[in-house]
């Protein structure tokens, strides 16, 4: 009992002090809500089950394009305007491109890592960021999976011809399967469960819950994380070991696959961006025998150690592999998802992107990456579908790192920045209608601003991915509507429904906006369309999966195989 009062006055103490010293920082602050004393604007957060985007959004119309909350004296800064948003994260990056002090996600559940978005900006951080931007972050670069990319689309038109009405969970496979590949040469199962699919689907779901900003009182007090697991208000620290277990089994399991298929199969398996930085960052023994306790040996048995990786070269690799699935998988089938809601809902989009299609590429064969700049109105689209609902709808966050003045506001260390990225791309000022569906505002009788440099995050923060995703998307979308038709369900009657029954569909609360469930139809375009999808079957067979290797690991600890 005597601990749990000192651990709990310890706590009390140390809140007070952070108020105290918090609050010193609050002058100049940009406007907001009147705060309570030391609890600040704890009342004025989202409800539950209001996305936050929308809640911050009245923000704009009442402080302007920049305003502020503060919670127990931390501050949260909210960005409306992405004029505002790139002055502050883009042109002041050294100083705004730290993260959030994140105690329940980083330090207890162990995403520090497996989160590029959420790691320090110091030496990890910019090793990281350097080692993705090698392998991934120019068009050059990730073209180098366009195979992969190919292969992967074409299997997904097979699935939806063969079963149109599971198209979520057709986009699903197609992403994950995608990123799977590129980073670590990993088949999914093709028509069953896959276990490392399902782990690392949990993980996304116990970051999302774990990242939630201001979510966790011990984000607020640090000092409750070292309260008895059996203190009551400590269940938090149950989940915490839960999702630490996941976090670390979905980044060693799939890198101890690629090492075992690299020991075993020497030279056969196909390139990934794992095995690509196994083979570049690795030595020989005679360059690296003088610092062998600094180094680790591959598993002798398998490799007869011809290679040997430096310890900080393997953690980069690993938790740099583990950032790149949970970026990119749920956000391309999320994307995919949202422009087949536009075209059922802007039907006349999809008309006209289908005749551009068929004008430029034909019947005879699928549009592909060679098409690509003779399809304006296509790459049009793909850019409206990111701004009309961006699916990271307040961005990343971003800690500043060093206080400083912004006109006429004072931005206080430590403070965390957020864009609300949906209202700076639904901006009546910048994109005119912005709530109707138009592609053609980015063709050159209008170049409305690009949404992409908002889309994809901001400053030391922006999307590594994003040439390897956007290239996935672009084919996804362009060979759907080549062979697709996608419309709205047919009523009682026989006939489409009208345009009014889509209006129940909105944006679910979460780090990501996915939308509310909706029904469509797909149908093949003709009957040669038909027979295009089902040459596909022999370009692009379904390969055997690779969950039953997995079985043969022994453990998912780190350095198994190393």
């Amino acid at each position: 009992m005597k601990q749990w009062l000192l651990c709990l006055g310890t706590s009390l103490a140390a809140f007070g002090v952070y108020c105290l010293k918090r609050a010193r920082n609050t002058k100049g602050l940009p406007p907001g809500p009147k705060p309570w004393p030391l609890l600040g604007n704890i009342g004025d957060f989202p409800p539950p089950g209001t996305p936050e985007h929308e809640h911050w959004s009245r923000h704009k119309d009442l402080y302007g394009p920049i305003s502020s909350v503060t919670v127990a004296g931390a501050t949260l800064i909210l960005v409306h305007d992405a004029r505002v948003a790139h002055e502050l994260l883009d042109k002041n990056a050294r100083r705004t491109s730290g993260r959030p002090e994140m105690v329940m996600a980083n330090k207890l559940c162990g995403f520090e890592f497996i989160a590029v978005c959420l790691t320090c900006d110091g030496p990890i951080f910019r090793r990281y960021r350097r080692l993705m931007h090698q392998e991934l972050g120019t068009k050059t670069s990730s073209a180098r999976f366009q195979d992969v990319q190919e292969a992967e689309v074409g299997r997904q038109l097979l699935r939806v011809l063969k079963d149109p009405r599971r198209l979520d969970d057709h986009y699903d496979a197609t992403s994950t399967s995608m990123i799977l590949r590129m980073t670590y040469g990993y088949n999914i199962q093709p028509d069953q469960p896959d276990t490392l699919v399902s782990l690392v689907k949990q993980t996304l779901l116990d970051f999302s819950l774990a990242a939630s900003p201001m979510f966790w009182a011990v984000d607020l007090i640090p000092a409750l994380q070292y309260l008895p697991d059996n203190f009551p208000g400590a269940s938090f620290k149950q989940s915490a070991r839960k999702w630490r277990k996941n976090s670390q089994a979905s980044a060693y399991v799939p890198y101890n696959f690629v090492r075992s298929q690299m020991a075993s199969r020497p030279g056969t398996r196909p390139s990934s961006y794992v095995s690509k930085l196994v083979e570049t960052l690795s030595s020989s023994p005679s360059v690296s025998s003088e610092r062998s306790n600094d180094k680790i040996n591959s598993d002798k048995d398998n490799r007869s150690g011809k290679e040997i990786l430096d310890r900080e070269d393997e953690h980069a690799i690993i938790w740099t592999a583990a950032s790149l699935f949970g970026a990119g998988s749920d956000t391309s089938a999320m994307t995919m998802r949202i422009f087949t809601f536009a075209m059922i809902k802007f039907p006349h989009v999809q008309s006209r992107a289908q005749a551009e299609i068929d004008r430029v590429v034909g019947s005879s064969r699928l549009p592909g990456f060679q098409d690509r700049e003779e399809l304006p109105y296509v790459n049009a689209l793909l850019k409206e579908t990111l701004r009309w609902w961006p699916v990271a709808a307040m961005g990343f966050p971003h800690t500043v790192t060093e206080g400083f003045e912004y006109k006429d506001y004072w931005m206080p260390k430590g403070a965390v920045i957020l864009p609300n990225v949906f209202c700076m791309l639904r901006d009546p000022a910048v994109y005119a209608r912005p709530h109707e569906f138009e592609p053609k505002r980015f063709l050159e009788s209008r170049l409305e601003p690009d949404p992409r440099d908002e889309a994809f995050g901001f400053g030391r923060r922006v999307c590594p991915g994003r040439f390897f995703a956007e290239a996935s998307l672009y084919l996804n979308m362009a060979q759907m509507l080549a062979v697709f038709r996608m419309s709205r369900v047919l009523g009682s009657d026989g006939h489409e429904v009208g345009v009014e029954a889509l209006d129940h569909v909105s944006i679910k609360p979460g780090v990501l906006a996915h939308p509310t469930d909706f029904e469509c139809r797909v149908m093949p375009r003709s009957e040669q369309h038909v027979q295009l999808i089902r040459e596909l079957e022999r370009r692009f067979p379904f390969a055997p999966g690779d969950a039953g290797k997995l079985a043969l690991l022994d453990d998912a600890k780190p350095g198994h195989f190393v």
